[in-house]
């Protein structure tokens, strides 16, 4: 997707509000993707983004993380963890198939279908810049900063 326009979308997120892609151009933003809500990894995803959120608005950029999680579930897990950033919901996949992250996986020896852990930089006109797929949290959130800082 690098170098390719962003597909529009609108979702539900978190403090009751609707995040729609296209009301976004004109700062750059990360969106990530991951796979549930209260779960080891993708709490340590949110927390390293958390903890480095005011640079991230130093660049004017905005971050989002989306799973499939329900709005809910959104709030207790933002709440949780005190994410200044919106959560966004995708209980019908749809942002998650238009950034191509739904992927069969092994779960203790099972596959099932979900989310694979990745992230995407857009810029200021919508463009992919840059994306991770198969994401190793440890030092990830860093990773995105020192690329958005290249934009």
């Amino acid at each position: 997707m690098e170098g390719q326009p962003t597909p529009d979308f609108t979702l539900p997120a978190t403090g009751n509000q609707a995040f729609s892609l296209s009301a976004m151009r004109g700062a750059p933003l990360v969106l990530y993707f991951y796979p549930k809500d209260n779960t080891p990894g993708c709490t340590d995803e949110g927390m390293q983004f958390r903890d480095l959120h005011a640079q991230f608005l130093a660049l004017k950029c905005s971050i989002f993380g989306i799973s499939r999680d329900s709005l809910k579930s959104h709030e207790s897990f933002k709440s949780k963890m005190n994410f200044p950033f919106e959560l966004l919901s995708d209980e019908e996949e749809i942002a998650c198939k238009a950034f191509d992250v739904i992927k069969m996986k092994n779960m203790y020896g099972k596959q099932v279908r979900g989310i694979e852990r990745s992230t995407f930089v857009i810029d200021r006109d919508g463009i992919v810049r840059k994306e991770w797929r198969g994401v190793k949290v440890a030092g990830h959130a860093q990773d995105v900063l020192n690329f958005v800082k290249t934009l």
